[in-house]
């Protein structure tokens, strides 16, 4: 899989998640076995620029090529701007989002209400790609919505603007996260461009990463969603593409360390104060399925000091220990 001059070393990409794909997300994802992480969404309004939140965003020490940066917008001046600005911050791919649903992002005309303005996208396209130097790739929805889905003529218009890989959510604005991935237009997409394809939506397994790279055709799946709380999901499906079998699921002791390493690197990376706050969600995801988890994380919830939550999360899991807990679970979750 390559995205301009650049190989990934697989074709398992992360999705760009706001909230969630921050630096050690990504760099914890790329360690158990994804080839390329996405940001989360930069806001191209230029005013965005000082605050500390985009600062962090665009914050990318320690982090393993390709670097890739994902822009948001509607106005084609301030979207390359915004690519420069991220360019020049170590951004070495600079991904569109059309595909946010949103409403805080359409109600602004931007994320995936772009696809009902097919001018306008070409538009932003082309501003993108002549503003910079570095690979320029796109994620798209399948459409506005069930009545108005034009995936193809999009893929048409990012191919010939100089887009050099399209991610497709295979669901239309509309349906937000509802119903079934529509893999059948993903495929369609396929045959008609040259330019790499991504397939996205309800990968949640390595027997279902195959079945859709095989559907689809596409050179490569984005695995959202079903990597939150379980980065090793990445490992799973490589070895599951190259051997035809599963890895044996983590143990509980092994999620514990997981879970610990990445509250720690929360912690450096927000500072304590906020990163206690953003590890509660990652610490809801890992503990989801697990004996008593509902009420260990209605008490986690509560709790104001890193101290605490790390002995929090290692009673938990010493817990979970003692009753020889396993991940079996997790097939019930992903069946």
């Amino acid at each position: 899989m390559h995205i301009g001059p650049y190989k990934l070393t697989n074709n398992l990409i992360v999705a760009p998640m706001a909230g969630v794909t921050d630096r050690p997300f990504r760099m914890l994802c790329r360690s158990m076995g994804a080839g390329m992480a996405v940001s989360e969404m930069v806001a191209s309004n230029s005013l965005l620029y000082g605050s500390e939140k985009t600062k962090r965003r665009a914050n990318h020490d320690g982090e393993i090529g390709p670097i890739s940066v994902q822009i948001v917008g509607a106005d084609a001046k301030m979207l390359a701007l915004a690519a420069k600005y991220n360019v020049d911050r170590g951004a070495q791919i600079i991904d569109i989002n059309m595909g946010c649903p949103a409403k805080k992002i359409c109600n602004v005309m931007a994320g995936s209400a772009l696809l009902q303005n097919e001018p306008l996208v070409a538009q932003l396209l082309e501003a993108v790609v002549s503003a910079v130097d570095v690979p320029v790739t796109l994620k798209i929805r399948t459409g506005w919505d069930k009545l108005n889905r034009n995936a193809l003529r999009i893929a048409k218009i990012a191919e010939t603007s100089g887009i050099q890989a399209l991610a497709i959510h295979g669901r239309t604005r509309a349906c937000a996260y509802t119903g079934d991935a529509e893999y059948d237009t993903i495929a369609a997409v396929k045959a008609s461009v040259q330019i790499p394809i991504i397939a996205n939506g309800d990968i949640d397994t390595p027997e279902k990463a195959k079945l859709v790279l095989e559907h689809t055709g596409a050179d490569a799946v984005m695995i959202g969603r079903a990597a939150q709380g379980r980065p090793w999901l990445f490992r799973e499906i490589e070895h599951f593409l190259k051997t035809g079998k599963r890895l044996p699921p983590p143990q509980i002791t092994d999620i514990h360390g997981v879970l610990l390493g990445h509250m720690q690197e929360l912690y450096h990376f927000y500072g304590e104060h906020n990163g206690l706050r953003v590890a509660r969600k990652h610490i809801s995801w890992y503990t989801k399925g697990l004996a008593g988890s509902a009420q260990f994380r209605h008490h986690m919830n509560q709790l104001e000091s890193t101290s605490g939550q790390l002995a929090a999360v290692d009673n938990f899991f010493s817990a979970q220990a003692q009753l020889g807990t396993t991940l079996q679970y997790i097939e019930e979750l992903t069946a």
